[in-house]
């Protein structure tokens, strides 16, 4: 297993839910850590504080990863500020609950790009640093919505199996650069996201609750440590989907 300490870890949509409980996670096994948030900056400041107490370095970086240029920014502000980036964990993204008859053209256009075209744009900003230096560790994020269809809608469903093949597809042209590519599929993690969702409920998961965020943290940190696998993904769903 590989010690993160001195690895600089990027976080998408980090500043709450899975992505600040995966940014905590990674800072406690030794990485410094970049944040990213959209909007809600006081928070994304209140996990930077949490991380820097830990004696972490860390930054909290707003830029909405589903535009080129804010994602262009994005890594060239991390790189400045603590260095080229060895683990990516793309977490961004959106819940946007719908009736099938009342999606437009809009909403699937909104749902994918900040689900999936912001975990093609950041991989691809990132990657030239990790191949040159033959290190790296990708992390998507995918749902069990991808696997089942879950409760959300066809849109956030399909930009979750996009990250799977996604994941794929980088997973066996990296695995001789050293980078390892996987995807998490969480199930009805304990978040806003999923709270918010009347149809989200704990009832329809085998275990009977919902998920904690820091259980899906510890397998994003056990993928960063691990150099063996890749093009997995890793379901952490409490026995919805099995494979």
């Amino acid at each position: 297993m590989d010690d993160l300490k001195g690895k600089v870890a990027l976080v998408t949509g980090s500043s709450r839910g899975i992505g600040r409980a995966i940014a905590l996670g990674l800072a406690e096994a030794g990485a410094d850590v970049a944040l990213n948030f959209r909007s809600r900056a006081a928070e994304a400041e209140t996990v930077e504080r949490e991380i820097r107490g830990l004696g972490r370095q860390c930054v909290a970086i707003q830029a909405d990863v589903s535009v080129s240029g804010e994602v262009t920014r994005l890594a060239g502000a991390v790189q400045d500020r603590l260095g080229p980036i060895a683990i990516l964990v793309n977490n961004a993204g959106i819940s946007l609950p719908q009736p099938i008859e009342e999606i437009a053209e809009r909403d699937w256009d909104h749902v994918v790009d900040v689900n999936l075209k912001s975990c093609f744009l950041v991989t691809a900003a990132i990657l030239p640093a990790m191949m040159a230096r033959h290190w790296g560790r990708i992390v998507n994020l995918s749902s069990v919505a991808a696997q089942v269809g879950g409760v959300v809608g066809p849109h956030y469903a399909a930009s979750k199996a996009g990250m799977l093949g996604l994941t794929h597809f980088y997973a066996q042209r990296l695995a001789k650069e050293g980078i390892t590519v996987n995807a998490i599929a969480p199930a009805l993690v304990e978040t806003e996201m999923v709270t918010s969702n009347p149809d989200a409920r704990a009832d329809r998961i085998p275990i009977g609750r919902y998920g904690l965020p820091h259980e899906v943290a510890a397998v994003a940190v056990m993928l960063a440590r691990n150099g063996y696998i890749t093009g997995q993904t890793i379901n952490v769903n409490g026995g919805w989907f099995m494979s």
